[in-house]
Protein backbone atom coordinates (compact mmCIF):
# COMPACT_ATOMS: atom_id res chain seq x y z
CA UNK A 1 0.00 0.00 0.00
CA UNK A 2 1.03 3.74 -0.62
CA UNK A 3 0.50 6.30 1.89
CA UNK A 4 -0.41 10.05 0.96
CA UNK A 5 -0.44 12.97 3.30
CA UNK A 6 -2.57 15.84 3.35
CA UNK A 7 -2.54 19.37 5.33
CA UNK A 8 -5.25 21.15 6.44
CA UNK A 9 -6.50 23.32 8.40
CA UNK A 10 -10.52 22.54 9.29
CA UNK A 11 -11.47 19.82 11.13
CA UNK A 12 -15.02 19.63 9.88
CA UNK A 13 -13.64 19.67 6.20
CA UNK A 14 -11.96 16.37 7.14
CA UNK A 15 -15.15 15.13 8.52
CA UNK A 16 -16.39 15.45 5.46
CA UNK A 17 -13.28 14.17 3.40
CA UNK A 18 -13.35 11.03 5.95
CA UNK A 19 -17.21 10.26 4.77
CA UNK A 20 -16.59 10.91 0.99
CA UNK A 21 -13.94 8.66 1.46
CA UNK A 22 -15.80 6.27 3.20
CA UNK A 23 -18.31 6.31 0.93
CA UNK A 24 -16.22 5.41 -2.64
CA UNK A 25 -14.83 2.59 -0.59
CA UNK A 26 -11.34 3.47 1.21
CA UNK A 27 -11.97 1.71 4.73
CA UNK A 28 -11.38 3.77 8.13
CA UNK A 29 -8.85 1.80 8.89
CA UNK A 30 -7.08 3.53 5.90
CA UNK A 31 -7.64 6.90 6.52
CA UNK A 32 -6.45 8.74 9.61
CA UNK A 33 -5.77 12.37 11.18
CA UNK A 34 -2.85 13.31 12.77
CA UNK A 35 -3.47 16.63 15.26
CA UNK A 36 -2.49 18.60 17.90
CA UNK A 37 -6.02 19.23 18.96
CA UNK A 38 -7.49 15.72 20.23
CA UNK A 39 -10.31 16.55 21.18
CA UNK A 40 -11.40 18.16 18.60
CA UNK A 41 -10.30 14.96 16.32
CA UNK A 42 -12.17 12.97 18.81
CA UNK A 43 -15.33 15.50 19.05
CA UNK A 44 -15.38 14.64 15.38
CA UNK A 45 -15.35 10.76 15.75
CA UNK A 46 -12.46 11.02 13.38
CA UNK A 47 -9.66 8.20 13.13
CA UNK A 48 -6.59 9.19 14.68
CA UNK A 49 -3.36 7.75 14.73
CA UNK A 50 -3.05 5.79 17.97
CA UNK A 51 -0.83 7.42 20.74
CA UNK A 52 2.08 4.14 20.50
CA UNK A 53 1.70 4.98 16.93
CA UNK A 54 2.89 9.15 16.96
CA UNK A 55 6.27 7.98 18.55
CA UNK A 56 8.91 6.56 17.61
CA UNK A 57 8.53 3.68 19.81
CA UNK A 58 8.58 0.83 17.45
CA UNK A 59 11.78 1.52 15.34
CA UNK A 60 13.68 2.38 18.18
CA UNK A 61 12.85 -1.21 19.97
CA UNK A 62 13.96 -2.61 16.69
CA UNK A 63 17.62 -0.95 16.99
CA UNK A 64 17.51 -1.74 20.75
CA UNK A 65 16.91 -5.42 20.10
CA UNK A 66 19.43 -5.67 17.71
CA UNK A 67 22.20 -4.06 20.15
CA UNK A 68 20.44 -6.64 22.81
CA UNK A 69 21.22 -9.60 20.37
CA UNK A 70 24.58 -8.09 19.69
CA UNK A 71 25.19 -7.77 23.66
CA UNK A 72 23.65 -10.97 24.24
CA UNK A 73 26.08 -12.83 21.44
CA UNK A 74 28.93 -11.40 23.05
CA UNK A 75 28.21 -12.53 26.70
CA UNK A 76 27.81 -16.42 25.11
CA UNK A 77 30.99 -15.75 23.47
CA UNK A 78 33.14 -14.19 25.98
CA UNK A 79 31.46 -17.10 28.45
CA UNK A 80 32.17 -19.71 25.96
CA UNK A 81 35.68 -18.65 24.96
CA UNK A 82 36.84 -17.87 28.81
CA UNK A 83 36.13 -21.77 29.89
CA UNK A 84 33.37 -20.52 32.28
CA UNK A 85 30.89 -22.72 31.33
CA UNK A 86 33.05 -25.79 31.93
CA UNK A 87 33.05 -24.70 36.08
CA UNK A 88 29.64 -23.20 36.52
CA UNK A 89 27.59 -24.29 33.30
CA UNK A 90 25.49 -22.27 30.19
CA UNK A 91 22.89 -21.57 32.39
CA UNK A 92 23.43 -18.03 34.22
CA UNK A 93 25.08 -17.03 31.14
CA UNK A 94 22.11 -17.74 28.81
CA UNK A 95 20.06 -15.91 31.65
CA UNK A 96 22.12 -13.30 31.31
CA UNK A 97 22.47 -12.82 27.27
CA UNK A 98 18.23 -13.10 27.99
CA UNK A 99 18.35 -10.25 30.58
CA UNK A 100 20.53 -8.10 28.25
CA UNK A 101 18.30 -8.52 25.00
CA UNK A 102 15.55 -7.51 27.25
CA UNK A 103 16.85 -4.68 28.49
CA UNK A 104 18.35 -3.05 25.47
CA UNK A 105 15.16 -3.91 23.59
CA UNK A 106 13.65 -1.80 27.18
CA UNK A 107 16.08 1.19 26.64
CA UNK A 108 15.13 1.46 22.98
CA UNK A 109 11.58 1.75 23.79
CA UNK A 110 12.65 4.38 26.43
CA UNK A 111 14.90 6.56 23.68
CA UNK A 112 11.78 6.14 21.06
CA UNK A 113 8.89 7.23 23.26
CA UNK A 114 10.55 10.67 23.43
CA UNK A 115 10.95 10.97 19.49
CA UNK A 116 8.10 11.78 17.37
CA UNK A 117 7.61 9.17 14.55
CA UNK A 118 10.31 9.45 11.98
CA UNK A 119 7.16 9.71 9.15
CA UNK A 120 5.78 12.36 10.64
CA UNK A 121 9.05 14.48 11.88
CA UNK A 122 8.55 16.47 8.47
CA UNK A 123 5.04 17.69 9.71
CA UNK A 124 5.76 18.96 12.84
CA UNK A 125 6.31 22.34 12.17
CA UNK A 126 2.85 22.73 10.75
CA UNK A 127 1.40 20.52 13.53
CA UNK A 128 2.41 22.53 16.18
CA UNK A 129 0.81 25.68 13.77
CA UNK A 130 -2.19 24.38 14.34
CA UNK A 131 -2.70 22.29 11.07
CA UNK A 132 -4.20 18.92 10.82
CA UNK A 133 -2.52 15.91 8.79
CA UNK A 134 -5.04 13.40 6.72
CA UNK A 135 -2.86 10.39 6.16
CA UNK A 136 -4.39 7.70 3.62
CA UNK A 137 -3.52 4.53 2.80
CA UNK A 138 -4.55 2.88 -0.43
CA UNK A 139 -3.48 0.14 -3.04
CA UNK A 140 -3.02 1.74 -6.74
CA UNK A 141 -6.29 0.26 -7.92
CA UNK A 142 -8.03 2.72 -5.41
CA UNK A 143 -6.08 5.95 -6.84
CA UNK A 144 -8.76 7.29 -9.08
CA UNK A 145 -11.26 7.23 -5.71
CA UNK A 146 -8.45 8.86 -3.77
CA UNK A 147 -7.74 11.81 -6.41
CA UNK A 148 -11.71 12.08 -7.66
CA UNK A 149 -12.56 12.92 -3.96
CA UNK A 150 -9.82 15.02 -2.96
CA UNK A 151 -9.90 17.26 -6.36
CA UNK A 152 -13.34 18.24 -4.34
CA UNK A 153 -10.93 19.82 -1.74
CA UNK A 154 -9.20 22.06 -2.66
CA UNK A 155 -8.31 23.04 0.92
CA UNK A 156 -6.10 20.33 1.59
CA UNK A 157 -2.72 20.46 0.69
CA UNK A 158 -1.20 17.63 -0.78
CA UNK A 159 2.31 17.19 1.30
CA UNK A 160 3.63 14.07 -0.04
CA UNK A 161 3.55 10.10 -0.26
CA UNK A 162 4.88 7.43 1.68
CA UNK A 163 4.88 3.31 2.27
CA UNK A 164 1.40 2.54 4.02
CA UNK A 165 0.45 -0.18 6.53
CA UNK A 166 0.52 -3.37 5.10
CA UNK A 167 -2.87 -4.99 3.01
CA UNK A 168 -2.54 -7.79 5.45
CA UNK A 169 -3.12 -5.65 8.33
CA UNK A 170 -5.89 -3.08 7.22
CA UNK A 171 -7.46 -6.23 6.08
CA UNK A 172 -7.43 -7.89 10.30
CA UNK A 173 -8.36 -4.35 10.96
CA UNK A 174 -11.57 -3.99 8.32
CA UNK A 175 -12.49 -7.69 9.87
CA UNK A 176 -12.46 -6.74 13.61
CA UNK A 177 -14.57 -3.84 12.96
CA UNK A 178 -17.25 -6.05 10.81
CA UNK A 179 -17.18 -8.49 14.02
CA UNK A 180 -17.32 -6.07 16.72
CA UNK A 181 -20.33 -4.45 14.80
CA UNK A 182 -21.96 -7.71 14.75
CA UNK A 183 -21.79 -8.85 18.24
CA UNK A 184 -24.62 -7.43 20.63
Amino acid sequence: MKRYYFLTDNLDKLTTVEQDLANNGISKPQIHVLSRDDSGVSKRKLNDVAAVLRKDIVQAMERGALIGLAAAALVLAVSHYSGATTSVGWTPFIFLAIVMLGFFTWEGGLFGIQEPHHDFKRFDQALSAGRHLLIIDIEEKEHNILSSVTACYPELEFSGTGSGSPGWFIGLQNKWRNFVEVMP
